[in-house]
Protein backbone atom coordinates (compact mmCIF):
# COMPACT_ATOMS: atom_id res chain seq x y z
CA UNK A 1 0.00 0.00 0.00
CA UNK A 2 0.87 3.47 -0.66
CA UNK A 3 1.17 5.89 1.99
CA UNK A 4 0.18 9.41 1.27
CA UNK A 5 2.17 12.46 2.16
CA UNK A 6 -0.73 15.40 1.97
CA UNK A 7 0.06 18.41 -0.10
CA UNK A 8 -2.40 21.54 -0.63
CA UNK A 9 -4.20 20.94 -4.23
CA UNK A 10 -4.51 24.16 -6.05
CA UNK A 11 -7.70 25.50 -7.52
CA UNK A 12 -9.93 23.52 -9.78
CA UNK A 13 -8.60 26.26 -12.82
CA UNK A 14 -6.59 23.20 -14.79
CA UNK A 15 -3.27 23.81 -12.68
CA UNK A 16 -2.03 20.10 -12.11
CA UNK A 17 -1.90 19.76 -8.49
CA UNK A 18 0.39 16.82 -7.39
CA UNK A 19 0.25 14.21 -3.93
CA UNK A 20 3.32 12.26 -3.03
CA UNK A 21 2.58 8.46 -2.23
CA UNK A 22 5.18 6.48 -1.04
CA UNK A 23 5.16 2.26 -2.12
CA UNK A 24 6.16 -0.58 0.24
CA UNK A 25 8.84 -3.06 -0.40
CA UNK A 26 11.38 -3.94 -3.44
CA UNK A 27 10.90 -2.90 -7.00
CA UNK A 28 9.02 -5.33 -9.17
CA UNK A 29 9.95 -4.81 -12.75
CA UNK A 30 7.33 -4.91 -15.65
CA UNK A 31 6.82 -3.77 -18.99
CA UNK A 32 6.48 -0.16 -20.64
CA UNK A 33 3.38 1.54 -20.47
CA UNK A 34 2.32 2.96 -23.94
CA UNK A 35 0.20 3.81 -26.86
CA UNK A 36 -2.88 5.19 -27.09
CA UNK A 37 -5.74 4.42 -24.88
CA UNK A 38 -8.78 2.39 -25.11
CA UNK A 39 -12.15 2.90 -24.79
CA UNK A 40 -13.78 3.78 -21.21
CA UNK A 41 -14.60 -0.04 -19.96
CA UNK A 42 -16.87 -1.37 -17.10
CA UNK A 43 -16.02 -1.73 -13.19
CA UNK A 44 -16.62 -5.14 -12.15
CA UNK A 45 -15.59 -5.42 -8.28
CA UNK A 46 -18.66 -6.38 -6.16
CA UNK A 47 -17.29 -4.30 -2.88
CA UNK A 48 -14.94 -1.63 -1.88
CA UNK A 49 -13.86 -2.27 1.88
CA UNK A 50 -11.84 0.62 3.91
CA UNK A 51 -10.05 -0.20 7.06
CA UNK A 52 -9.09 2.90 9.05
CA UNK A 53 -6.51 1.62 11.17
CA UNK A 54 -5.50 4.85 12.72
CA UNK A 55 -8.21 4.76 14.73
CA UNK A 56 -9.53 2.43 17.30
CA UNK A 57 -12.68 0.82 18.11
CA UNK A 58 -11.90 -1.44 21.14
CA UNK A 59 -9.38 -3.69 22.60
CA UNK A 60 -9.66 -7.16 22.56
CA UNK A 61 -10.55 -8.62 26.36
CA UNK A 62 -9.24 -11.98 27.24
CA UNK A 63 -12.65 -12.54 27.53
CA UNK A 64 -14.29 -11.73 24.47
CA UNK A 65 -15.32 -14.87 23.10
CA UNK A 66 -17.33 -16.81 25.71
CA UNK A 67 -19.48 -19.96 26.26
CA UNK A 68 -22.24 -21.01 28.19
CA UNK A 69 -22.12 -24.61 30.08
CA UNK A 70 -24.94 -26.03 31.82
CA UNK A 71 -25.26 -29.07 34.61
CA UNK A 72 -27.45 -30.82 32.75
CA UNK A 73 -25.07 -31.66 30.45
CA UNK A 74 -23.30 -35.03 31.18
CA UNK A 75 -20.48 -33.91 28.41
CA UNK A 76 -20.15 -30.62 29.89
CA UNK A 77 -16.41 -31.66 31.54
CA UNK A 78 -15.41 -34.13 28.73
CA UNK A 79 -11.77 -34.29 28.13
CA UNK A 80 -11.80 -32.95 24.70
CA UNK A 81 -13.50 -29.91 25.66
CA UNK A 82 -10.87 -27.81 27.30
CA UNK A 83 -8.62 -28.11 24.09
CA UNK A 84 -11.63 -27.15 21.84
CA UNK A 85 -12.28 -24.42 23.38
CA UNK A 86 -8.94 -23.07 24.08
CA UNK A 87 -8.71 -23.59 19.99
CA UNK A 88 -11.74 -21.55 19.63
CA UNK A 89 -10.44 -18.79 21.72
CA UNK A 90 -12.99 -18.93 24.75
CA UNK A 91 -12.08 -16.66 27.42
CA UNK A 92 -15.04 -16.99 29.01
CA UNK A 93 -17.10 -19.56 30.44
CA UNK A 94 -21.08 -19.16 31.83
CA UNK A 95 -22.13 -21.44 34.68
CA UNK A 96 -24.95 -23.17 35.70
CA UNK A 97 -26.88 -22.72 32.63
CA UNK A 98 -29.22 -19.77 31.88
CA UNK A 99 -32.77 -20.84 33.90
CA UNK A 100 -31.43 -23.47 35.55
CA UNK A 101 -29.43 -20.76 37.25
CA UNK A 102 -32.27 -19.47 38.92
CA UNK A 103 -33.32 -22.50 40.45
CA UNK A 104 -29.50 -23.98 41.53
CA UNK A 105 -28.29 -24.63 44.63
CA UNK A 106 -24.70 -25.22 44.49
CA UNK A 107 -24.44 -26.64 48.27
CA UNK A 108 -26.50 -29.43 47.43
CA UNK A 109 -25.96 -29.26 43.40
CA UNK A 110 -29.65 -29.48 42.60
CA UNK A 111 -31.95 -27.38 40.68
CA UNK A 112 -35.92 -27.32 41.59
CA UNK A 113 -37.42 -28.89 39.07
CA UNK A 114 -34.61 -29.84 36.83
CA UNK A 115 -32.40 -32.15 35.82
CA UNK A 116 -28.56 -32.35 37.02
CA UNK A 117 -26.03 -34.42 35.23
CA UNK A 118 -23.51 -36.40 36.74
CA UNK A 119 -19.73 -35.22 36.90
CA UNK A 120 -21.40 -31.81 36.35
CA UNK A 121 -20.48 -30.36 40.37
CA UNK A 122 -18.86 -26.65 40.66
CA UNK A 123 -15.64 -27.64 40.82
CA UNK A 124 -15.85 -30.10 37.83
CA UNK A 125 -16.68 -27.10 36.41
CA UNK A 126 -13.85 -25.01 37.53
CA UNK A 127 -11.31 -27.26 36.50
CA UNK A 128 -12.70 -27.37 32.60
CA UNK A 129 -12.63 -23.59 32.94
CA UNK A 130 -8.83 -23.46 34.67
CA UNK A 131 -7.87 -26.27 31.51
CA UNK A 132 -9.02 -23.73 29.12
CA UNK A 133 -7.83 -20.89 29.86
CA UNK A 134 -10.99 -18.98 30.97
CA UNK A 135 -12.13 -17.23 33.51
CA UNK A 136 -15.59 -18.57 35.14
CA UNK A 137 -18.54 -16.05 34.68
CA UNK A 138 -21.28 -17.32 37.67
CA UNK A 139 -25.18 -16.49 37.72
CA UNK A 140 -26.03 -15.98 41.34
CA UNK A 141 -29.41 -17.97 42.26
CA UNK A 142 -32.04 -15.80 42.53
CA UNK A 143 -35.32 -16.67 42.29
CA UNK A 144 -34.94 -19.41 44.52
CA UNK A 145 -32.17 -18.25 46.48
CA UNK A 146 -31.01 -15.84 49.09
CA UNK A 147 -28.03 -12.97 49.26
CA UNK A 148 -26.73 -15.38 51.80
CA UNK A 149 -26.58 -18.37 49.88
CA UNK A 150 -24.78 -16.10 46.99
CA UNK A 151 -22.18 -15.14 49.48
CA UNK A 152 -21.55 -18.38 50.71
CA UNK A 153 -20.79 -19.57 46.66
CA UNK A 154 -18.22 -16.34 47.19
CA UNK A 155 -16.50 -17.59 49.98
CA UNK A 156 -16.34 -21.20 48.63
CA UNK A 157 -14.77 -20.06 45.79
CA UNK A 158 -12.74 -17.30 46.36
CA UNK A 159 -11.75 -17.83 49.83
CA UNK A 160 -11.93 -21.29 50.87
CA UNK A 161 -10.39 -22.66 47.15
CA UNK A 162 -8.84 -19.29 46.47
CA UNK A 163 -10.61 -19.76 42.48
CA UNK A 164 -10.85 -16.15 42.29
CA UNK A 165 -13.89 -15.87 40.40
CA UNK A 166 -14.36 -12.43 39.43
CA UNK A 167 -17.39 -12.03 37.32
CA UNK A 168 -21.04 -12.81 39.49
CA UNK A 169 -24.89 -12.15 37.54
CA UNK A 170 -27.91 -11.85 39.98
CA UNK A 171 -29.47 -13.92 38.21
CA UNK A 172 -30.71 -15.10 34.51
CA UNK A 173 -33.40 -12.89 32.47
CA UNK A 174 -35.51 -12.20 35.72
CA UNK A 175 -37.19 -10.39 33.95
CA UNK A 176 -39.18 -13.17 32.39
CA UNK A 177 -40.76 -13.79 36.24
CA UNK A 178 -44.74 -12.80 35.15
CA UNK A 179 -44.41 -9.21 36.05
CA UNK A 180 -44.77 -8.54 32.37
CA UNK A 181 -47.61 -11.93 31.71
CA UNK A 182 -45.01 -14.06 30.58
CA UNK A 183 -43.00 -16.27 32.96
CA UNK A 184 -40.50 -18.54 31.72
CA UNK A 185 -37.65 -17.84 34.96
CA UNK A 186 -38.17 -19.28 38.71
CA UNK A 187 -38.83 -16.27 41.14
CA UNK A 188 -40.23 -16.94 44.75
CA UNK A 189 -40.04 -13.18 45.46
CA UNK A 190 -43.11 -12.05 46.96
CA UNK A 191 -42.86 -8.75 44.70
CA UNK A 192 -41.83 -9.12 41.38
CA UNK A 193 -41.54 -5.76 39.85
CA UNK A 194 -38.13 -4.22 39.06
CA UNK A 195 -37.90 -1.87 41.84
CA UNK A 196 -37.95 -5.72 43.90
CA UNK A 197 -35.36 -6.67 41.58
CA UNK A 198 -33.20 -4.25 42.52
CA UNK A 199 -33.27 -3.76 45.43
CA UNK A 200 -32.31 -7.23 46.27
CA UNK A 201 -29.96 -7.14 43.82
CA UNK A 202 -28.26 -4.66 46.00
CA UNK A 203 -28.21 -6.78 49.22
CA UNK A 204 -26.82 -9.37 47.00
CA UNK A 205 -24.12 -7.17 46.08
CA UNK A 206 -23.40 -5.95 49.55
CA UNK A 207 -23.45 -9.57 50.63
CA UNK A 208 -21.15 -11.22 48.61
CA UNK A 209 -18.73 -8.03 48.49
CA UNK A 210 -18.67 -8.17 52.07
CA UNK A 211 -16.80 -11.65 51.61
CA UNK A 212 -14.80 -10.79 48.61
CA UNK A 213 -14.56 -6.76 47.61
CA UNK A 214 -12.54 -7.79 44.46
CA UNK A 215 -15.53 -9.35 42.78
CA UNK A 216 -17.67 -7.59 39.43
CA UNK A 217 -21.56 -7.69 40.52
CA UNK A 218 -24.06 -8.05 37.13
CA UNK A 219 -27.46 -6.76 36.33
CA UNK A 220 -30.16 -8.24 34.43
CA UNK A 221 -31.54 -5.76 31.54
CA UNK A 222 -33.84 -6.06 29.35
CA UNK A 223 -32.36 -6.25 25.64
CA UNK A 224 -32.72 -2.57 24.02
CA UNK A 225 -35.66 -2.95 21.60
CA UNK A 226 -36.75 -6.28 22.34
CA UNK A 227 -39.89 -7.39 24.98
CA UNK A 228 -40.28 -6.23 27.98
CA UNK A 229 -37.77 -3.31 26.67
CA UNK A 230 -39.55 -0.07 27.51
CA UNK A 231 -43.02 -1.41 29.37
CA UNK A 232 -44.24 -0.13 32.25
CA UNK A 233 -45.34 -2.40 34.23
CA UNK A 234 -48.82 -2.14 36.80
CA UNK A 235 -47.53 0.02 39.65
CA UNK A 236 -44.28 0.99 38.31
CA UNK A 237 -43.00 4.47 37.63
CA UNK A 238 -40.85 3.67 34.96
CA UNK A 239 -40.37 0.45 32.46
CA UNK A 240 -37.18 -2.64 33.92
CA UNK A 241 -34.36 -1.04 33.10
CA UNK A 242 -34.94 2.36 33.51
CA UNK A 243 -36.10 1.43 37.06
CA UNK A 244 -33.01 -1.06 37.70
CA UNK A 245 -30.17 1.52 36.89
CA UNK A 246 -32.07 4.47 38.89
CA UNK A 247 -31.86 1.84 41.90
CA UNK A 248 -29.04 0.03 42.06
CA UNK A 249 -26.74 1.60 38.95
CA UNK A 250 -23.95 2.70 41.84
CA UNK A 251 -24.01 -0.57 43.04
CA UNK A 252 -23.23 -2.95 39.66
CA UNK A 253 -20.39 -3.35 37.93
CA UNK A 254 -21.63 -4.30 34.74
CA UNK A 255 -25.17 -4.69 32.90
CA UNK A 256 -26.48 -7.86 31.31
CA UNK A 257 -28.25 -8.67 28.07
CA UNK A 258 -29.10 -11.25 26.15
CA UNK A 259 -29.75 -11.42 22.04
CA UNK A 260 -31.29 -13.74 19.93
CA UNK A 261 -32.55 -12.20 16.74
CA UNK A 262 -36.24 -12.82 15.41
CA UNK A 263 -34.87 -13.62 11.82
CA UNK A 264 -37.24 -14.86 9.10
CA UNK A 265 -35.01 -16.14 7.16
CA UNK A 266 -31.49 -16.23 6.45
CA UNK A 267 -30.75 -12.86 5.18
CA UNK A 268 -32.40 -11.39 7.99
CA UNK A 269 -30.20 -13.34 10.49
CA UNK A 270 -26.93 -12.57 8.86
CA UNK A 271 -28.14 -8.71 8.78
CA UNK A 272 -29.03 -8.42 12.54
CA UNK A 273 -25.22 -7.69 13.50
CA UNK A 274 -25.15 -4.53 11.63
CA UNK A 275 -28.70 -3.47 12.08
CA UNK A 276 -29.34 -4.60 15.57
CA UNK A 277 -26.25 -4.35 18.10
CA UNK A 278 -24.79 -0.27 17.67
CA UNK A 279 -28.24 0.41 18.21
CA UNK A 280 -28.47 -1.93 21.41
CA UNK A 281 -25.14 -0.89 22.90
CA UNK A 282 -25.66 2.79 22.64
CA UNK A 283 -28.93 2.43 24.37
CA UNK A 284 -27.50 0.44 27.45
CA UNK A 285 -24.23 3.24 27.25
CA UNK A 286 -26.70 5.84 27.65
CA UNK A 287 -28.17 4.40 30.56
CA UNK A 288 -24.59 3.57 32.52
CA UNK A 289 -24.24 7.26 31.63
CA UNK A 290 -27.29 8.18 33.45
CA UNK A 291 -27.00 6.33 36.56
CA UNK A 292 -23.45 5.36 37.04
CA UNK A 293 -22.25 9.08 36.99
CA UNK A 294 -18.99 8.75 37.84
CA UNK A 295 -18.19 5.26 37.70
CA UNK A 296 -19.92 5.53 35.08
CA UNK A 297 -16.72 4.69 32.38
CA UNK A 298 -15.93 1.55 34.83
CA UNK A 299 -19.59 -0.06 33.89
CA UNK A 300 -18.90 -2.79 31.07
CA UNK A 301 -21.55 -4.66 29.11
CA UNK A 302 -21.71 -8.47 29.29
CA UNK A 303 -23.65 -10.43 26.44
CA UNK A 304 -24.10 -13.64 28.74
CA UNK A 305 -26.16 -15.06 26.02
CA UNK A 306 -26.24 -15.19 21.96
CA UNK A 307 -27.30 -17.62 19.86
CA UNK A 308 -29.24 -17.60 16.05
CA UNK A 309 -32.68 -18.96 16.42
CA UNK A 310 -32.55 -20.98 13.23
CA UNK A 311 -30.25 -22.21 10.68
CA UNK A 312 -28.32 -23.35 14.10
CA UNK A 313 -25.86 -25.96 12.29
CA UNK A 314 -25.48 -24.64 9.04
CA UNK A 315 -23.54 -22.02 6.89
CA UNK A 316 -25.26 -19.07 8.15
CA UNK A 317 -24.89 -19.14 11.52
CA UNK A 318 -20.98 -19.43 11.49
CA UNK A 319 -21.25 -16.22 9.59
CA UNK A 320 -23.76 -15.26 11.84
CA UNK A 321 -21.40 -16.08 14.80
CA UNK A 322 -18.12 -14.81 13.54
CA UNK A 323 -20.35 -11.04 12.85
CA UNK A 324 -22.14 -11.24 16.32
CA UNK A 325 -18.90 -11.49 18.40
CA UNK A 326 -17.22 -9.17 16.92
CA UNK A 327 -19.80 -6.76 16.29
CA UNK A 328 -21.01 -6.47 19.83
CA UNK A 329 -16.83 -6.49 21.48
CA UNK A 330 -16.72 -3.73 18.15
CA UNK A 331 -19.48 -1.61 20.90
CA UNK A 332 -17.28 -1.88 24.00
CA UNK A 333 -18.82 -5.25 25.71
CA UNK A 334 -16.24 -7.27 27.63
CA UNK A 335 -18.20 -10.95 26.59
CA UNK A 336 -20.06 -12.74 24.47
CA UNK A 337 -21.23 -15.94 25.76
CA UNK A 338 -22.80 -18.10 23.03
CA UNK A 339 -25.37 -20.49 24.19
CA UNK A 340 -24.46 -23.14 24.50
CA UNK A 341 -21.66 -25.95 24.06
CA UNK A 342 -23.99 -29.22 24.37
CA UNK A 343 -27.96 -28.60 23.71
CA UNK A 344 -28.65 -31.45 22.27
CA UNK A 345 -31.93 -32.45 19.64
CA UNK A 346 -34.41 -35.05 19.77
CA UNK A 347 -33.87 -35.97 16.08
CA UNK A 348 -37.08 -34.98 15.18
CA UNK A 349 -36.65 -31.79 13.04
CA UNK A 350 -34.06 -32.46 10.55
CA UNK A 351 -33.91 -29.95 7.98
CA UNK A 352 -31.50 -28.87 4.66
CA UNK A 353 -29.90 -25.45 5.04
CA UNK A 354 -27.51 -24.40 1.87
CA UNK A 355 -26.51 -28.39 1.50
CA UNK A 356 -26.15 -29.68 4.92
CA UNK A 357 -28.35 -30.71 7.65
CA UNK A 358 -29.88 -28.56 10.63
CA UNK A 359 -30.33 -30.68 13.91
CA UNK A 360 -32.10 -27.87 15.66
CA UNK A 361 -28.88 -28.56 18.09
CA UNK A 362 -28.35 -25.10 19.98
CA UNK A 363 -24.61 -26.39 20.64
CA UNK A 364 -21.70 -25.20 19.54
CA UNK A 365 -20.40 -28.89 19.35
CA UNK A 366 -22.44 -32.12 18.83
CA UNK A 367 -23.99 -33.77 21.85
CA UNK A 368 -23.55 -37.11 19.52
CA UNK A 369 -27.35 -37.62 19.65
CA UNK A 370 -28.63 -40.90 17.19
CA UNK A 371 -29.21 -38.45 14.05
CA UNK A 372 -25.81 -36.15 14.65
CA UNK A 373 -21.63 -36.45 13.93
CA UNK A 374 -19.64 -37.68 16.94
CA UNK A 375 -19.88 -36.10 20.24
CA UNK A 376 -17.79 -33.14 20.13
CA UNK A 377 -18.09 -32.67 16.47
CA UNK A 378 -17.58 -28.74 15.61
CA UNK A 379 -20.64 -27.58 14.35
CA UNK A 380 -20.46 -23.96 11.93
CA UNK A 381 -20.49 -21.49 14.73
CA UNK A 382 -17.60 -22.92 16.42
CA UNK A 383 -15.48 -22.41 13.30
CA UNK A 384 -16.91 -18.51 12.97
CA UNK A 385 -15.99 -18.07 16.71
CA UNK A 386 -12.49 -20.36 15.92
CA UNK A 387 -12.16 -17.79 12.50
CA UNK A 388 -11.53 -14.87 15.34
CA UNK A 389 -8.43 -15.94 17.07
CA UNK A 390 -7.06 -15.36 13.48
CA UNK A 391 -8.46 -12.04 13.31
CA UNK A 392 -6.80 -10.86 16.65
CA UNK A 393 -5.26 -12.02 19.94
CA UNK A 394 -6.44 -10.19 23.80
CA UNK A 395 -4.81 -7.04 23.23
CA UNK A 396 -4.79 -6.15 20.13
CA UNK A 397 -6.96 -3.15 18.52
CA UNK A 398 -9.89 -3.33 16.89
CA UNK A 399 -10.50 -0.77 14.15
CA UNK A 400 -13.32 0.69 12.03
CA UNK A 401 -13.81 -0.78 8.59
CA UNK A 402 -16.61 0.41 5.94
CA UNK A 403 -18.02 -1.92 3.09
CA UNK A 404 -19.46 -0.67 0.10
CA UNK A 405 -22.34 -3.35 0.11
CA UNK A 406 -24.19 -4.96 3.48
CA UNK A 407 -23.68 -8.54 1.50
CA UNK A 408 -19.67 -8.18 2.75
CA UNK A 409 -19.33 -7.40 6.19
CA UNK A 410 -15.87 -6.89 7.20
CA UNK A 411 -13.99 -6.10 10.93
CA UNK A 412 -10.11 -5.57 11.30
CA UNK A 413 -7.44 -5.49 14.20
CA UNK A 414 -4.31 -4.09 14.63
CA UNK A 415 -1.77 -6.36 15.56
CA UNK A 416 0.99 -4.33 18.69
CA UNK A 417 3.77 -5.26 15.83
CA UNK A 418 1.92 -3.26 13.25
CA UNK A 419 0.13 -5.91 11.30
CA UNK A 420 -3.29 -5.59 10.47
CA UNK A 421 -5.81 -8.48 9.90
CA UNK A 422 -8.71 -7.71 7.84
CA UNK A 423 -12.27 -10.57 7.88
CA UNK A 424 -14.25 -10.48 5.07
CA UNK A 425 -17.76 -12.16 5.34
CA UNK A 426 -19.22 -13.02 2.14
CA UNK A 427 -23.30 -12.71 3.37
CA UNK A 428 -24.28 -13.96 -0.11
CA UNK A 429 -24.88 -18.13 -0.78
CA UNK A 430 -24.66 -18.35 -4.30
CA UNK A 431 -21.91 -16.11 -5.91
CA UNK A 432 -18.25 -15.26 -4.59
CA UNK A 433 -17.39 -11.64 -3.84
CA UNK A 434 -14.28 -9.71 -5.34
CA UNK A 435 -13.41 -7.07 -2.60
CA UNK A 436 -11.04 -4.24 -3.26
CA UNK A 437 -9.75 -3.39 -0.33
CA UNK A 438 -8.12 0.06 1.11
CA UNK A 439 -6.61 1.34 3.74
CA UNK A 440 -6.21 4.25 6.09
CA UNK A 441 -3.18 4.59 8.33
CA UNK A 442 -1.38 1.67 7.30
CA UNK A 443 0.57 0.88 4.69
CA UNK A 444 0.75 -3.01 3.65
CA UNK A 445 3.77 -4.79 2.54
CA UNK A 446 3.70 -5.97 -1.25
CA UNK A 447 4.31 -9.70 0.16
CA UNK A 448 1.18 -11.72 -0.88
CA UNK A 449 -0.74 -12.10 2.21
CA UNK A 450 -1.56 -14.95 4.18
CA UNK A 451 -5.43 -16.05 4.06
CA UNK A 452 -7.04 -17.88 6.36
CA UNK A 453 -10.75 -19.27 5.21
CA UNK A 454 -13.79 -20.70 6.38
CA UNK A 455 -16.07 -22.01 3.89
CA UNK A 456 -19.28 -23.05 3.26
CA UNK A 457 -20.28 -26.37 5.16
CA UNK A 458 -16.84 -26.91 5.27
CA UNK A 459 -15.09 -29.07 8.49
CA UNK A 460 -12.38 -27.39 9.33
CA UNK A 461 -10.36 -23.64 8.53
CA UNK A 462 -7.61 -23.37 5.78
CA UNK A 463 -4.82 -21.36 5.28
CA UNK A 464 -2.67 -20.16 2.03
CA UNK A 465 -1.31 -16.91 0.32
CA UNK A 466 -3.94 -15.79 -1.94
CA UNK A 467 -4.67 -12.25 -3.80
CA UNK A 468 -3.24 -9.27 -2.64
CA UNK A 469 -3.01 -6.41 0.05
CA UNK A 470 -5.31 -4.27 -3.04
CA UNK A 471 -7.91 -7.69 -3.60
CA UNK A 472 -9.28 -10.67 -2.36
CA UNK A 473 -11.91 -12.92 -3.41
CA UNK A 474 -14.30 -14.55 -1.06
CA UNK A 475 -16.11 -17.33 -1.71
CA UNK A 476 -19.93 -17.75 -0.95
CA UNK A 477 -21.22 -18.17 2.39
CA UNK A 478 -17.12 -17.84 3.20
CA UNK A 479 -15.08 -16.10 5.68
CA UNK A 480 -11.83 -14.88 4.85
CA UNK A 481 -8.68 -13.50 7.42
CA UNK A 482 -6.95 -11.62 5.43
CA UNK A 483 -2.84 -11.35 7.46
CA UNK A 484 -1.28 -8.39 5.93
CA UNK A 485 2.47 -7.30 7.16
CA UNK A 486 3.00 -3.73 7.44
CA UNK A 487 5.34 -2.21 5.17
CA UNK A 488 9.16 -1.81 4.66
CA UNK A 489 10.90 -0.02 2.69
CA UNK A 490 9.37 3.25 0.85
CA UNK A 491 9.30 4.03 -3.08
CA UNK A 492 8.10 7.07 -3.97
CA UNK A 493 5.16 7.80 -6.67
CA UNK A 494 2.83 10.98 -7.43
CA UNK A 495 -0.95 11.03 -8.43
CA UNK A 496 -1.00 14.71 -10.30
CA UNK A 497 -4.64 15.60 -10.73
CA UNK A 498 -6.00 18.52 -12.82
CA UNK A 499 -9.54 19.37 -14.33
CA UNK A 500 -9.03 18.96 -18.46
CA UNK A 501 -12.64 20.99 -18.61
CA UNK A 502 -15.67 21.83 -17.09
CA UNK A 503 -19.28 22.99 -17.89
CA UNK A 504 -22.66 23.62 -16.24
CA UNK A 505 -23.42 20.08 -14.15
CA UNK A 506 -20.47 18.37 -15.69
CA UNK A 507 -16.42 18.08 -15.99
CA UNK A 508 -13.42 16.19 -17.67
CA UNK A 509 -10.63 15.02 -14.57
CA UNK A 510 -7.12 13.69 -15.68
CA UNK A 511 -5.38 11.70 -13.09
CA UNK A 512 -1.53 11.08 -13.99
CA UNK A 513 0.40 8.20 -11.79
CA UNK A 514 4.19 8.73 -12.14
CA UNK A 515 6.59 5.86 -10.18
CA UNK A 516 10.33 5.86 -10.44
CA UNK A 517 10.40 2.33 -8.95
CA UNK A 518 8.05 -0.35 -11.24
CA UNK A 519 4.83 -1.82 -10.19
CA UNK A 520 3.60 -5.26 -11.57
CA UNK A 521 0.12 -3.80 -10.79
CA UNK A 522 -1.75 -1.09 -9.31
CA UNK A 523 -5.20 0.25 -7.64
CA UNK A 524 -6.02 3.85 -6.82
CA UNK A 525 -8.69 4.99 -4.26
CA UNK A 526 -9.69 8.29 -3.61
CA UNK A 527 -12.92 10.69 -2.93
CA UNK A 528 -15.03 13.18 -4.49
CA UNK A 529 -15.57 16.09 -1.64
CA UNK A 530 -18.22 18.28 -3.28
CA UNK A 531 -20.54 14.95 -4.43
CA UNK A 532 -19.35 14.40 -7.96
CA UNK A 533 -20.05 11.28 -9.61
CA UNK A 534 -17.32 9.49 -12.72
CA UNK A 535 -20.05 8.88 -15.80
CA UNK A 536 -17.39 7.25 -17.86
CA UNK A 537 -13.37 6.04 -17.38
CA UNK A 538 -10.40 4.99 -19.72
CA UNK A 539 -7.22 4.09 -18.72
CA UNK A 540 -8.87 1.61 -16.60
CA UNK A 541 -12.14 0.62 -14.65
CA UNK A 542 -14.26 2.04 -11.49
CA UNK A 543 -16.22 1.79 -9.15
CA UNK A 544 -18.10 4.40 -6.95
CA UNK A 545 -19.66 4.43 -3.40
CA UNK A 546 -21.08 7.12 -2.67
CA UNK A 547 -17.77 9.82 -2.14
CA UNK A 548 -15.48 6.83 -2.40
CA UNK A 549 -14.02 5.48 -6.03
CA UNK A 550 -11.77 2.75 -7.06
CA UNK A 551 -9.76 2.78 -10.01
CA UNK A 552 -7.93 -0.51 -11.77
CA UNK A 553 -6.10 -0.86 -14.30
CA UNK A 554 -6.76 -2.17 -18.13
CA UNK A 555 -4.31 -5.10 -19.36
CA UNK A 556 -2.84 -2.82 -21.59
CA UNK A 557 -1.43 -0.09 -18.68
CA UNK A 558 -1.50 -3.13 -15.62
CA UNK A 559 2.54 -2.40 -15.60
CA UNK A 560 4.31 1.23 -14.66
CA UNK A 561 8.09 0.56 -15.27
CA UNK A 562 10.78 2.54 -13.14
CA UNK A 563 10.27 6.02 -14.11
CA UNK A 564 7.10 5.76 -16.12
CA UNK A 565 3.59 6.78 -15.75
CA UNK A 566 -0.25 6.45 -16.46
CA UNK A 567 -2.90 8.98 -17.54
CA UNK A 568 -6.17 7.89 -16.65
CA UNK A 569 -9.01 10.15 -17.64
CA UNK A 570 -12.84 10.38 -17.13
CA UNK A 571 -16.19 12.61 -17.25
CA UNK A 572 -18.05 13.22 -14.69
CA UNK A 573 -21.08 14.99 -13.27
CA UNK A 574 -21.81 17.64 -10.68
CA UNK A 575 -23.94 19.63 -8.74
CA UNK A 576 -22.36 23.00 -7.34
CA UNK A 577 -18.49 22.59 -6.41
CA UNK A 578 -15.91 20.74 -8.27
CA UNK A 579 -12.91 20.55 -5.74
CA UNK A 580 -10.51 18.24 -6.68
CA UNK A 581 -10.26 14.32 -4.97
CA UNK A 582 -8.89 13.57 -1.69
CA UNK A 583 -7.17 10.92 0.20
CA UNK A 584 -5.64 9.20 -3.34
CA UNK A 585 -4.42 5.92 -2.15
CA UNK A 586 -2.37 3.91 -4.40
CA UNK A 587 -1.87 0.04 -3.61
CA UNK A 588 0.56 -2.67 -5.51
CA UNK A 589 -2.32 -5.05 -6.58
Amino acid sequence: MWRVVRRRFAPWTGLVAATALTAAGPAAAGPATAGSEPAPAAAAATATVTVDAGRALATIPGTGIGMNVAVYDGNMNHPDVPALLADAGVGMIRYPGGSYADGYHWETHTVEGGYVAPGTEFDAFVDTAHATGAQPIITANYGSGTPEEAAGWVRYANVTHDYGIRYWEIGNEVYGNGHYGATWETDHHEDKSPAAYAANLREYASAMKAVDPTIRIGAVLTTPGSWPDGIVGEGDAMDWNNTVMSIAGQEIDFVIVHHYPSATGQADLLDAPRTEIPQMAAALRSLIDRYAGERAPEIGIAVTEAAATGYKNTSPSGLFAADEYLTWLEQGAFTLDWWNLHNGTDCGNLTEVEGATDYDDGGILSSGAACEPPLNTPFPPYHGARMITHLGSPGDTLVPTRSSTPQVAAHAAREADGDLNVMLINEDPANEATVDLTYDGFTPSRATPTVYSYLKNASSIGSAPAGSAATQTVPAYGIVVVHLEAGGADLPCTVDYRVAGQWQGGFQGEITLSCTAALDGWQLAFAFPDGQTIRSLWGGTFTQSGAAVTVRPADWNRAIPAGGSVRIGFTGARDGGNAPPENFTLTEA
